[in-house]
């Protein structure tokens, strides 16, 4: 006689088992599960997106820097805002 119980109550705790993981894996292909599913995955995919555009922005003001710099246009090279330069170009006589 325990021997029955005991096959019953594992039939039991194993058909709970069952029936609870196909409840969980039904649940993910309602529509409620598959919006939460893609909410999380597109969630992450934003901030990874948010991340690399910060990034990208900080790149691109270092080299824009260093380009104002190079070219002059931060105000330290006086030449440049001197009367009469050219920029290395010379007017077109003809």
């Amino acid at each position: 006689m325990s021997r029955r119980l005991i096959y019953i109550a594992f039939g039991a705790v194993a058909g709970v088992l069952v029936v609870r993981k196909a409840a969980s894996a039904a649940q993910r292909f309602t529509p409620v599960g598959v919006q939460q599913s893609l909410a999380g995955a597109f969630g992450g995919l934003s901030g990874s997106i948010r991340e690399f555009t910060a990034e990208l922005r900080e790149i691109m003001a270092v080299r824009e820097d260093e380009l104002r710099v190079t070219l002059g246009l931060d105000g330290s090279h006086d030449v440049v805002d001197s009367p009469g330069h050219t920029g290395g170009l010379e007017p077109d006589v003809r």
